[in-house]
């Protein structure tokens, strides 16, 4: 009898628990969203500081300057970093051969080293890349309009950032090419 009244509040405990916990993630899941899409809104403006208009299309963004030309479009890109996921907004062209920039959305990678993916100066190097061809990155300084300079001591970081670039704008360009 004393097992079975201890087994029942363990359970009563746990159903309360997890009831709980999953109203609090509903709560929270809402704000996420919402601050994510804030987040990715102020960073378009980051990346094309010309913006006018956001068209909202399906898994991207297009951007429409004052006189209704399309100025290009922005995707977001997902992917392995060092040390966990690298959530990477990113503008290309309307021709698709040349990055108007990125932002860091969020990464895991080491303070201090890694985390420099997430500075002004590894970023800048981004705005105007080439990206025919693929986007690549070197220890010393580029030499072509494809190629970043890798963050000192942070290789991983930096190799990462540029295969989920070229990653996702190879998937980019053969959606485009089927419309």
């Amino acid at each position: 009898m004393k097992t079975l009244r201890v087994v029942l509040v363990l359970t009563l405990v746990s159903v309360f628990s997890a009831g709980t916990l999953s109203f609090f993630e509903l709560l929270a899941e809402k704000r996420i969203a919402e601050n994510e899409k804030r987040e990715i809104e102020e960073s378009i403006f980051t990346i094309v500081p010309q913006t006018e208009k956001i068209e909202e299309v399906k898994d991207y963004y297009k951007l429409f300057d004052k006189e209704g030309d399309l100025l290009g479009y922005i995707f977001l890109a997902e992917g392995q970093g060092y040390q966990g996921p690298v959530k990477i907004l990113f503008g290309l062209k309307p021709n698709l051969e040349e990055l108007l920039g990125i932002e860091i959305i969020s990464h895991q990678e080491t303070p201090g080293l890694g985390a420099k993916i997430d500075s002004g100066e590894f970023k800048q190097q981004f705005r105007r890349l080439r990206v025919l061809p693929k986007i690549e990155y070197l220890k010393k300084k580029p030499s072509l309009p494809n190629q970043i300079q890798a963050i000192t001591a942070a290789t991983v970081s930096s190799r990462s950032v540029v295969n989920i670039l070229n990653k996702k704008i190879d998937q980019i360009r053969k959606e485009f090419k089927k419309r």
